[in-house]
């Protein structure tokens, strides 16, 4: 706990493994081992305050996907019966068939959806489950019906490590251990119930009525707006040296504290007009985790057994020795100098948890430290991955038609205006340029049909950083499921465009070119698109950026300036074009022939001429190429999608 912007978020990110390691000082270790990455994403779930999911899949297929991905071995029949008693654990039993919903569809209340995402992340068995602010936009009664589960899930044998913001006295009653942060740097570390003491020592009088929590959260943002700041709670914290009263407070009796030496307490009087210059108490922020997590008054609780939580962390003092030397100047006013070590000790179940047992085999031994025996880092095969992953995708597809019918509808619409538009062209100059203005706007209308995906895809990132944070899945199944799925779609999109204008325009060459070349050059713009949306932090800045790459391909497709005219500094964009290549493919599938087309100054106009006079060749190989070079640029933009997704994708902070 503890005011806004106190590093609750930062300390739990450090110790999920979610702060880059170039970031990051210091380490996290397991029974005095040091903690690596591969281990946490395999041991613990990470809870998000904001809940990733998708909104079309009820509560069970949610349940059910998800014990797809982490529970590979087991059979359908376990994996259901686990999902239901996960259903029933968390309180989900009379919204089990309901939509998970989001704005425009109705589904789970706030409180349910936020159960459904800490289920999705705990099917597996978790040792450690993280939590960011659980509470975060929930009710009273939904707030403690999620913490209530959340402890639940503690006395079933989990370590639980939330950050909390404001919580309830009924929220408060359920906390095992409580670690109070402001600016980095600890004000409390104990039981809940040692809250009075701590503010007792301090000393500071608790109204009667008043949450003692609370009551220490308001002192410590009057310390943070006053001259002395939250180092003078920080030191306290650590050493026992009473705060310098407040003005404001000077009302409160000031009963003396017993300090760790008479030197210090003479040290500290002295400086105590000039507390926020002190060298013994100021603190840069950058170290504050560090220098801060160590207090000998709070790592008793005289009201703190193990029976009372899963687990909880302990911050343990020991003397140095005689030939050492104390970190900072701070300590060199004492005789005594101590230091401390950090670890998250395992409690004894609770009768709460009789029949939960823990094989330390799998995880832990205190003569070893920390074994890896966790298996493989992915619990399904390869295709195993895929063939769930698309049978996911056909469910949402099916569900939310509007996308892919859309498309359909704009493209069936489109086919049957361009068809009563260019009907019957003239044989003349005009006619040839409104046919070269048919395939040109059949290029953009492919490319532009693609921009709805951006906001689909972005919204659907985040699901997956969440999911493949713990080894869910691999990027690369995700990739290819993804192709495949979609694959269908945009071929039954290019088909049903290709057939109105292929038989009402009386289009020359072989129709099942001109279908593959719409084909292949939606799937190289439906790659591109996704390719963006992969890499752009929102839709706005993607539909920017697509329609900004979209113009520069169009002006450079040869359709304004062929290939000759364009200035040699600029033809290299008519190469990495997406445009250039499905209109040549267009309009070689059409005049590569000997066919009059019409007359200019009396002269037979043939295919090959509109060809040479577009400076587009003329050769059969070429048709070939183009397609391939499309299939190209497809397969460049899937990969890399694939890289964005696989190394830039992290759920971390920089």
């Amino acid at each position: 706990m503890g005011p806004s912007g106190a590093g609750k978020s930062t300390l739990l990110d450090g110790l999920a493994g979610r702060i880059a390691s170039g970031s990051l000082k210091g380490k996290v270790s397991l029974d005095g081992a040091t903690v690596s990455a591969s281990l946490i994403k395999r041991t613990s779930a990470y809870i998000m305050q904001d809940d990733r999911l998708f909104p079309m899949l009820t509560v069970y297929e949610t349940f059910m996907f998800a014990a797809d991905f982490r529970l590979g071995p087991l059979s359908l029949a376990d994996k259901k019966q686990k999902v239901e008693k996960l259903i029933d654990q968390l309180g989900l039993t009379s919204s089990r068939n309901t939509y998970i919903g989001d704005e425009g569809t109705r589904g789970v209340s706030g409180g349910e959806r936020r159960r459904v995402s800490i289920g999705v992340d705990i099917i597996h068995g978790p040792s450690l489950l993280f939590l960011d602010e659980p509470t975060s936009g929930l009710d009273s009664s939904s707030a403690h019906s999620v913490i209530e589960k959340v402890h639940d899930i503690a006395r079933s044998g989990s370590t639980v490590i939330l950050t909390i913001h404001q919580p309830s006295s009924r929220i408060q009653l359920l906390l095992d251990h409580l670690i109070i942060l402001a600016r980095g740097q600890l004000m409390f570390q104990g039981s809940p119930h040692d809250v009075t003491q701590h503010l007792a020592r301090m000393p500071r009088k608790i109204p009667k009525g008043e949450n003692p929590i609370e009551l220490l959260i308001d002192v410590i943002q009057e310390y943070d707006q006053s001259d002395f700041g939250v180092e003078a709670l920080a030191e306290f914290a650590r050493t026992g040296l009473k705060p310098p009263p407040l003005s404001t407070h000077g009302h409160h009796e000031h009963s003396p504290l017993p300090a760790p030496s008479s030197h210090r307490s003479h040290i500290f009087e002295g400086k105590s007009q000039d507390f926020s210059h002190s060298p013994q108490l100021s603190r840069r922020v950058v170290d504050e985790f560090d220098h801060s997590l160590r207090s000998p008054y709070n790592n008793i609780s005289t009201s703190w057994s193990a029976g009372h939580s899963a687990a909880f962390l302990k911050f343990t003092p020991s003397k140095l020795k005689n030939d050492q030397k104390p970190r900072n100047n701070a300590r060199n006013a004492s005789p005594m100098y101590y230091t401390y070590s950090s670890e998250i000790l395992q409690a004894t179940p609770t009768p709460h948890s009789s029949d939960y047992t823990v094989n330390e085999k799998d995880y832990l031994t205190p003569s070893n430290g920390i074994q890896e025996h966790l298996g493989p880092k992915f619990a399904n095969s390869y295709l195993t991955e895929i063939w769930t992953l698309m049978r996911r995708n056909f469910i949402i597809i099916r569900r939310t038609p509007e996308l892919f019918l859309s498309r359909l509808m704009v493209l069936t619409f489109m086919g049957v205006m361009m068809a009563t538009m260019f009907h019957n062209p003239k044989e003349d100059l005009q006619g040839i340029t409104n046919r070269l203005s048919f395939f040109i706007f059949t290029v953009c209308l492919f490319f532009f049909s693609s921009n709805d995906a951006v906001p689909a895809f972005i919204q659907e990132r985040f699901i997956f950083i969440r999911e493949t944070s713990h080894n869910a899945y691999r990027a690369s199944t995700y990739t290819f499921a993804g192709i495949i799925t979609h694959m269908p779609f945009i071929l039954l999109q290019a088909t049903a465009y290709a057939l109105i204008v292929w038989f009402a325009l009386e289009l020359r060459g072989p129709f099942f070119y001109f279908l593959l070349v719409l084909f292949v050059s939606l799937l190289s713009t439906n790659s591109f698109v996704v390719f963006v949306s992969s890499v752009v932090p929102n839709y706005i800045l993607g539909y920017a950026v697509v329609i900004a790459f979209t113009a520069l391909f169009f002006l450079f497709c040869g359709y304004f300036l062929n290939s000759h005219d364009i200035p040699p500094y600029w033809r290299w964009m008519n190469k990495i074009s997406t445009m250039t290549y499905p209109y040549e493919g267009l309009l070689m599938n059409q005049y590569q022939t000997n066919y009059t087309f019409g007359k200019i100054d009396g002269a037979n106009v043939t295919g090959f001429n509109i060809l040479d006079s577009l400076h587009i060749g003329t050769q059969e190989y070429k048709k070939r190429t183009i397609v391939l070079v499309m299939f190209g640029w497809a397969v460049l933009y899937r990969i890399l999608f694939y890289l964005v997704l696989r190394f830039a994708s992290k759920n971390q902070r920089s």
